[in-house]
């Protein structure tokens, strides 16, 4: 952890920051623009980019994608721009439980997976690299999303430490036990050997 040098009000202003940017859901809105309905209504009936490609549309899977992992980004480094290292750390997960808790949508969001992989990418870009890396590997090995997202969630710690950047390894660490609670259905289904893969519907 860094320093904790910010005064705690401002921390809970860019808390709140975080959360105001991570709750924004952009897989409604991307599905709503494009006119290919309520990912809420299909599928595991979350708003995340796996979700939003059951409805057979790439382009808003990917949209989503990228927009769910800039807004995690962009709660890093505006926290960069205006404070420091333990403001950025507290906007990271603000973002990341705005996502996955947006009051928006009463508190029903997304797992979080693009959200941590866009945090993990402006906070230590090396780390994010790894950490994507690992999910796409994964992914192109077992077209399951879930186990992509387990796999680099669960990396991410010790990627951070051996990269050189353990002032972060705690918040990966946190963010990673967030992952894989919110992806408690997904590990008993792969348990199972029931987890649908990627394209398939339903």
């Amino acid at each position: 952890m860094p320093p904790i040098d910010t005064a705690p009000l401002m921390l809970l202003a860019w808390a709140l920051i975080g959360y105001l940017l991570g709750s924004i859901p952009f897989g409604l809105v991307v599905t709503r623009a494009m006119g290919i309905g309520d990912p809420r209504q299909i599928g595991s009936g979350n708003i995340g980019a796996t979700n939003v490609l059951r409805t057979g549309s790439k382009a808003a899977g990917a949209l989503t994608l990228l927009l769910d992992g800039a807004k995690g980004a962009v709660a890093v480094l505006l926290a960069r721009v205006f404070a420091g290292e333990d403001a950025v750390q507290i906007a990271a997960l603000g973002a990341f439980l705005g996502h996955c808790f947006p009051v928006w949508l009463g508190f029903r969001g997304g797992k979080g997976v693009a959200t941590f992989l866009g945090i993990v990418l402006a906070i230590a870009w090396p780390v994010g690299l790894l950490c994507c890396a690992a999910w796409a590997g994964t992914v192109a090995l077992t077209r399951i999303s879930s186990m992509g997202a387990l796999v680099a969630a669960g990396a991410s710690t010790v990627i951070s430490v051996i990269a050189g950047y353990a002032s972060i390894a705690v918040l990966c660490l946190v963010l990673t036990l967030l992952v894989f609670w919110r992806h408690g259905a997904n590990i008993a289904r792969l348990r199972a050997g029931t987890e649908p893969r990627i394209g398939q519907k339903g």
